[in-house]
């Protein structure tokens, strides 16, 4: 594939590249985020999930 190939996100244009490269640095920061923050995102990750689903039967952690 093209390397100059354009992806629309929302209003942005991005290339493949940029896209990739973003997705890396995403990633870095999720992965330095300290243990206790990465636990809170997963707890509201979980409620969205319960309130999306409406099922009785999806455990929520308790931070």
């Amino acid at each position: 594939m093209e390397d100059n190939q354009k992806i629309v996100i929302g209003d942005k244009i991005i290339t493949r590249k940029e896209l990739f490269e973003e997705k890396e640095k995403f990633r870095k920061v999720r992965a330095a985020m300290p243990f206790e923050e990465k636990i809170k995102v997963l707890i509201e990750l979980q409620k969205i999930a319960y309130q999306w689903g409406k099922r009785k039967d999806v455990i929520i952690w308790m931070s």
